[in-house]
């Protein structure tokens, strides 16, 4: 966070794009130890109704908490933090996923010394969160 701008709600987190590509998902398969199939092998993602391979939940949610984290500069303020899925992230075989971040103060409590965030991320055009919201330590 730029200790220059003064924070007021409506104030914009700095957009961030994401590339996903299906070495991404099977590096994220490996640290995480998430290796379900439709994650890595698209017969598999196929077979149970999804249109190809789709990215990791929990990779999509962590790429959007680290707008926040980014933003207010340390992860250890980031005091809470939750979403839904609403939408998966294909990935397909030969292009990458592209994953768009955008971030809007939308509470301050001053006492508290808390912002309260939410985010906005989509890929292909539509929302991959719902109620993606984290609350942070503003010092």
């Amino acid at each position: 966070m730029n200790a220059d701008v003064r924070l007021e709600v409506g104030t914009e987190l700095p957009t961030a794009r994401y590339e996903l590509s299906r070495d991404d998902l099977r590096a994220y398969a490996e640290a995480s130890g998430d290796r379900n199939p439709i994650h890595l092998d698209e017969v598999t993602a196929r077979s149970v109704g999804l249109p190809d391979v789709i990215a990791h939940g929990m990779l999509t949610m962590g790429l959007a908490g680290t707008v926040v984290a980014d933003w207010v500069g340390d992860p250890a303020r980031v005091l809470s933090y939750g979403t839904k899925f609403t939408a998966p992230v294909v990935v397909p075989a030969d292009a990458p996923a592209v994953v768009e971040v955008a971030g809007t103060v939308v509470a301050l409590d001053e006492a508290a010394g808390t912002a309260e965030v939410d985010l906005v991320v989509t890929s292909a055009g539509a929302k991959v969160l719902t109620r993606a919201r984290a609350v942070v330590a503003l010092s």
